[in-house]
């Protein structure tokens, strides 16, 4: 047993050195108690990381793997059962009166005591239809120019061909059309496209022939895509959202701007304001930006309003991983505010009455005023001198709830303005499918065909046009045309 150590008995010399000593475990101490604090604010980001999910972020649902969360919908039931509702038109196959084809069966004999019936006359008949796709064959048409002596000045004179027969042999617009419909609207690979026109059709068409014929719709879809910019730089409200994609195995940027009625790409190796200038909707804009609070948005002078499903998934991870109970109620409270305008709306009311508005603007407050205690507070960095503070990412949030009220109620107040942004999402998900399917984009101008001809898809869908038909016109230099008037 170690005995005590007397004080008094030490030299001057020996305290010095005892002091010195302690001084020294002193520091390795505070170094290690820094180390120990700096591990545990490690371990609680990489635990933050791993509690992310499609259901409390922004990680889309592919991210979430074999451990992919149960589903925790914020919807509440409707008390409805599944399947068609009463007053539903429901559709079937129906025979129709003048089919294309008839095939008569003939009655031999009889069943019951086997007489000869081939004499006797039919008294009815039984129908039964089968819808079938016609034989697929490749149809090639000649066109001849006739050519003629003229009889006064005995020069050759040959007729003009069609404006769209340019070459000795080459594929029409059924071809042109039918590749850019499975490529860019059903997301065929070159590949995969090369096989099925040979399958289906007999036809052999080269990946060079296939990337002509894509680049010549972009070409065909410059006015088109000009007039949309222009459409939705006129427009009341606009969404607007940016997500990562692969060009020739570089980390860009695809962006989007669309409404109800439009949708709007562009990639770019920026995701801030310069990319967005590039994209020349937003500067000069001055209606309803719908957006998930991207810095390089508020570096536009005009309305703003944020996507509050961003907002539920933030709050709902603040209240799993960090015990908030503010974010709850608060997540609630969102979702009671959505409910009582979409009822509002059902019943053609115009606006919520005043005091709802009141009540939902001063509940909305006294939750975040609340909820100050429950933040949790990151350990001071005491080797950082200088700067601001970093704080924890629920007290940012908590910040940033409260610094932009008026851009989360914003769907409170106008009935015109959404509450979420999931139609930016909606548009961006597809050309992320294609990513998936065919990997990353090889080229610059692969990449602003693609977007391109999708925005000319994606916007003949949202104002009910067949797909097919309009990239057929589009071919043929007609594409959907757009009004410049408000949407």
């Amino acid at each position: 047993m170690q005995t005590p150590l007397d004080k008094k008995a030490l030299s001057a010399l020996e305290k010095n050195d005892l002091i010195t000593l302690l001084m020294q475990q002193n520091e390795i101490l505070m170094v290690q108690c820094a180390r120990i604090a700096g591990l545990e604010k490690e371990i609680e980001e990489l635990k933050g990381k791993l509690a992310k999910n499609s259901r409390n972020s922004s990680k889309p649902p592919s991210s979430d793997g074999y451990d992919k969360p149960k589903p925790k919908s914020q919807r509440k039931k409707s008390g409805r059962s599944s399947g068609g509702q009463p007053g539903h038109k429901g559709s079937t196959l129906k025979q129709v009166e003048h089919p294309d084809n008839i095939q008569d069966h003939e009655v031999s004999h009889c069943t019951h005591c086997h007489a000869d019936l081939s004499n006797q006359a039919m008294t009815e008949h039984e129908a039964r239809q089968v819808f079938d796709l016609p034989e697929i064959k490749i149809s090639v048409t000649e066109h001849r120019a006739q050519i003629k002596i003229c009889p006064c000045c005995n020069a050759r004179v040959k007729a003009e061909f069609p404006a769209d027969v340019t070459q000795a042999v080459q594929y029409g617009k059924r071809v042109h059309t039918t590749a850019a419909y499975l490529s860019q609207y059903q997301l065929l690979p070159y590949k995969r496209l090369q096989e099925l026109f040979h399958d289906l059709f007999q036809i052999k068409l080269s990946q060079g022939t296939l990337n002509n014929i894509l680049n010549r719709g972009h070409r065909h879809l410059e006015r088109f895509e000009n007039a949309v910019k222009t459409v939705l730089r006129e427009s009341d409200v606009v969404h607007f959202d940016e997500s990562g994609i692969r060009l020739k195995k570089n980390l860009n940027w695809l962006h989007v701007a669309s409404t109800q009625q439009l949708t709007c790409y562009h990639i770019d190796a920026r995701r801030g304001q310069a990319a967005m200038d590039v994209m020349a909707i937003l500067p000069g804009y001055q209606g309803y930006a719908v957006h998930d609070h991207w810095a390089s948005y508020y570096g536009y002078d005009c309305q703003h309003v944020l996507c509050n499903a961003h907002h539920l998934r933030e709050l709902t991870f603040a209240q799993e991983q960090y015990q908030q109970r503010w974010a709850a109620e608060l997540s609630q409270c969102l979702l009671d505010a959505k409910k009582e305008v979409d009822d509002a709306k059902e019943i053609g009311a115009q606006s919520l009455d005043t005091s709802r508005v009141i009540y939902f603007d001063r509940r909305y407050s006294r939750l975040l005023r609340a909820g100050r205690d429950e933040l949790p507070v990151l350990p001071i960095d005491k080797s950082k001198k200088r700067g601001k503070k970093k704080q924890h990412k629920v007290k940012n949030l908590h910040d940033r709830l409260v610094k932009h009220k008026k851009e989360v109620l914003a769907f409170l107040v106008d009935f015109s303005l959404p509450f979420d942004n999931n139609l930016a999402e909606r548009d961006v998900r597809m050309v992320k499918v294609k990513q998936k399917v065919s990997g990353c984009f090889r080229s610059d101008q692969g990449a602003k065909t693609f977007c391109r001809i999708r925005g000319y898809i994606s916007t003949v869908k949202k104002q009910g046009h067949n797909v097919f038909n309009a990239l057929s016109d589009a071919f043929e230099g007609a594409p959907l045309i757009i009004s410049p008037t408000k949407k």
